[in-house]
C-alpha cells in the first residue's frame, strides 16, 4: 500500500473506495493476534488457523516486553518479533503492525515500561521531553529493524499505525502526535500507509493530517452513524473498523464477558457489505502470563484476569469455536478463503486430584531475604518491614492514608497473617503487637492501568502506614525475585529444612507428577484455594484468584509439560488461605465464568464502595 492507494466507485447511498495493493483493488479482513499472548512454540498453529478463516493478521508490539530497561532491549525466544513476523510469511498473512509507543491491550500500562515512572514528575504520552527522549531512543532501535519488513521492501507490513487511541487520552497534544508521526517518516520512509485508530469520541484528538483515520467499534454500535463520522476526518479513503470487538475482556469480580454468534456476524456482514475493511479484535486472545496483565479504573481499581480469551473466535487453548466457523461462512461471501478444513481442536488432558506439600512460608522465608533481592522491580512483590516501637495491647486501626495501597497488602506481625488492605476495597485491619514486634507488608502489583486517562499508576505503599495515631517509620524495602526463587533457588535450598505444620498468610506449596503418555493442553484447577501466582516446571503460569473469579481455571499449555512419564513440578505461592486439603486438578476444559451477580470476598465490609456501580467500555 502507498500513501495514496484507492480508487473510487459508486454505491445508491456510499460513495465508498478501495486500497490498491500492487495496482489491484484490495480490502482486509484481519484479526487480531497478540504474539506475547502465545508461547512462541504455538505461533505457527494459531497463524495457521486464521489463514485457513480467510484473514490478514494483526498485532502489537509491547514496548515493555522488549526493553526491561532504559538501553537493554531483548528479542530472544517469545519476544523475537522477527520470528513471529517470518511466521505469519510462511502462514501467507500480510501484517498490520501497531507498535504503539502505547498499545492498552489490557497489558501492563498499556505496554509502556514502567521504568519510565523512575522519573516521577513525567507526562506519560505527550511532548514531555523525558518521554520523548525514551520514545525517540525505543523507536530508532524497532524501526530500522522493521523496515526490511515493510511490503515494498518485500516484506509482509502493509501498514503501520502510530499511537493508539490517542483521542481517549486526556493530554490531545497535537505536537506529540506530529513527533511521532516525523518520527515514523524519518525512520521508515514515505511509501508505507500509517494510520490512526480511535472510538467514535476520540477520533478530535487522535487523528492527525497525513495520518490516515481509522475507527474502532463494536457489534453493538451504530454502524451507519459511526461511519458517517467518519468521513468528516476521513472523506476520501476507505472505511476502516480497525477494532471489531468479537468479545470483550474480564476482570476479576465481574462476570465473565461473551458476545452473541448472530451479533457479531452480522455486523461484520453489514461492514464487508459497505465495501470496509475490517480487523477483527481479538481472533485468538491468549494469556495474560505471569504479572503481564493490565488494569482499568472505573471508579474503583480493576485488574484484568489471567485468561485473555476474549470470547474470540479461537479460544484461549487455540481452538476454533462456532464463532469462528459463523464468521469464516460470512467471509467466504465476499472473497475466497483457503480451501480445507481448520485443524481439529487439540487434545485435553485431566488429571488428579493431586495434594500439594508444603514448602515454606514467607515466616521462615524471610530469614533468606539477602538472596532473594532485585535491586529494580517492576512488576510481582515488594516487601516491606518495619519494628514496632511500643506496644499495641488492643486491637488498633492500622490504615494507608490516600488509598495509597497498590494494590494489594499481605499483612504479617511476628510472622502471623493478619488480614489484606486493597486498593480501593478493603481500607483498614485492626492490630496489636508488643515493642519490637516485626510488621512485614509483603505487597503485591496487580497490574498497570493501561487504558484511558493512563495517569502514572505508582506500585507499592504510596503514603507511610498509620497505626492508631502513629505514623509508622523506619521501613525496610526488598523487592523479591520470586520468579528466581522458584526456578532455581528452592530446588537447591529449601527442600533440606524443615518447616512448620501450621503455615500462616503467603506460603509455597508444590508437587512433582509425571504424565504417561503424549498428555495434551489442560486447564488447572485450584478448588478451595483463595488467591495467589502458579508455576510449572518453572514458568510463571499467571495469577489465580478462585474465590474472586469469573476465572476458576489456569490454561496450561502442552508444550509447558514433560510427557511419556518425566516429572513436572508445580509450585503455588498461596497469599491468604490454603484449604483444609490442598489439592489441585487438571481438568479437560475452562472454567471462565464461575462469578455470578458481580459479588466480591470483601463485599461486605462497611469501607467497601458499592459493587453495582455502572461501568464504561474499555477501549484497547
Amino acid at each position: 500500500m502507498g500513501t495514496v492507494p484507492w480508487e473510487e466507485s459508486r454505491d445508491l447511498s456510499f460513495l465508498f473506495l478501495r486500497f490498491l495493493l500492487d495496482g489491484a483493488p484490495f480490502r482486509y479482513v484481519s484479526g487480531s493476534l497478540h504474539y506475547f499472548r502465545v508461547p512462541r512454540v504455538l505461533w505457527a498453529d494459531r497463524l495457521f488457523k486464521m489463514r485457513m478463516s480467510g484473514l490478514n493478521t494483526v498485532h502489537y508490539v509491547p514496548w515493555n516486553y522488549h526493553e526491561p530497561e532504559p538501553g537493554v532491549y531483548n528479542f530472544n525466544g517469545s519476544r523475537d518479533l522477527f520470528a513471529f513476523l517470518n511466521e505469519a510469511s510462511v502462514a501467507n498473512l500480510l501484517v498490520i503492525l501497531r507498535p504503539g509507543p502505547y498499545i492498552c491491550a489490557e497489558w501492563d500500562m498499556g505496554g509502556l515500561p514502567a521504568w519510565l515512572l523512575q522519573k516521577p514528575d513525567i507526562h506519560l504520552r505527550t511532548s514531555d521531553p523525558d518521554f520523548l527522549a525514551a520514545v525517540d531512543s525505543w523507536f530508532k532501535v524497532l524501526l530500522p529493524r522493521l523496515y526490511p519488513w515493510l511490503y515494498h521492501n518485500g516484506g509482509n507490513i502493509i501498514s503501520i499505525q502510530v499511537e493508539n487511541e490517542y483521542g481517549s487520552y486526556r493530554a490531545c497534544d497535537f505536537g506529540y502526535m506530529r513527533h511521532l508521526a516525523g518520527l515514523f517518516r524519518a525512520l521508515l520512509g514515505d511509501r508505507i500507509l500509517l494510520f490512526t485508530t480511535d472510538g467514535p469520541e476520540g477520533l478530535k484528538c487522535g487523528s492527525l493530517q497525513g495520518l490516515y483515520t481509522t475507527v474502532d467499534f463494536g457489534p453493538a454500535d451504530n454502524m451507519t452513524k459511526i461511519f458517517a463520522l467518519l468521513r468528516k476526518y476521513e472523506p476520501r479513503g476507505p472505511l476502516v473498523n480497525s477494532e471489531y470487538y468479537t468479545g470483550w475482556l474480564d476482570y476479576w469480580g465481574q462476570n465473565h464477558s461473551t458476545r452473541s454468534i448472530s451479533a457479531v456476524t452480522t455486523g461484520l456482514e453489514n461492514m464487508l457489505r459497505l465495501g470496509a475493511s475490517v480487523n477483527m479484535y481479538m481472533f485468538h486472545g491468549g494469556t495474560n502470563f505471569g504479572y503481564w496483565n493490565g488494569a482499568d479504573e472505573k471508579g474503583r481499581f480493576l485488574p484484568i484476569t489471567t485468561s485473555y480469551d476474549y470470547d474470540a473466535p479461537i479460544s484461549e487453548a487455540g481452538d476454533p469455536t462456532p464463532k469462528l466457523f459463523a464468521l469464516r461462512n460470512v467471509i467466504s461471501e465476499f472473497q475466497e478463503i483457503p480451501l480445507g478444513p481448520l485443524p481439529p481442536p487439540s487434545p485435553k488432558m485431566m488429571l488428579g486430584p493431586l495434594t500439594l506439600h508444603l514448602v515454606i512460608s514467607f515466616l521462615n522465608l524471610s530469614v533468606h531475604l539477602k538472596y532473594l533481592l532485585f535491586h529494580t522491580q517492576d512488576r510481582g512483590f515488594v516487601l516491606y518491614r518495619t519494628y514496632l516501637t511500643y506496644t499495641v495491647s488492643e486491637p488498633t486501626q492500622f490504615w494507608v492514608p490516600n488509598n495509597g495501597v497498590h494494590d494489594r497488602a499481605y499483612v504479617m506481625v511476628d510472622g502471623v497473617f493478619q488480614g489484606v488492605l486493597e486498593r480501593n476495597m478493603k481500607h483498614q485491619l485492626f492490630l496489636m503487637g508488643t515493642v519490637g514486634a516485626k510488621l512485614d507488608i509483603l505487597l503485591e502489583n496487580m497490574g498497570r492501568l493501561s487504558f484511558g486517562s493512563n495517569s502514572s499508576d505508582f506500585k507499592g505503599l504510596l503514603e507511610p502506614p498509620i497505626l492508631g495515631q502513629r505514623v509508622l517509620t523506619q521501613w525496610l524495602m526488598f523487592p523479591l525475585k520470586v520468579d528466581k526463587l522458584v526456578k532455581w533457588w528452592f530446588p537447591l535450598q529449601l527442600m533440606k529444612r524443615s518447616h512448620p505444620q501450621v503455615p500462616s498468610g503467603p506460603t509455597f506449596y508444590s508437587t512433582t507428577f509425571p504424565i504417561l503418555g503424549e498428555g495434551g493442553d489442560t486447564f488447572l484447577f485450584l478448588p478451595g484455594w483463595t488467591k495467589g501466582q502458579v508455576w510449572i516446571n518453572g514458568f510463571n503460569l499467571g495469577r489465580y484468584w478462585t474465590k474472586r473469579g469469573p476465572q476458576e481455571t489456569l490454561y496450561v499449555p502442552r508444550p509447558l509439560l514433560f510427557s511419556r512419564g518425566a516429572l513436572n513440578k508445580i509450585t503455588l505461592l498461596e497469599l491468604e488461605n490454603v484449604p483444609p486439603q490442598p489439592q489441585i486438578q487438571f481438568l479437560d476444559r475452562p472454567i471462565l465464568n464461575s462469578t455470578l451477580h458481580k459479588t466480591y470476598i470483601y463485599s461486605l465490609s462497611p469501607d467497601t464502595q458499592s459493587a453495582s456501580e455502572p461501568m464504561e467500555l474499555s477501549g484497547h
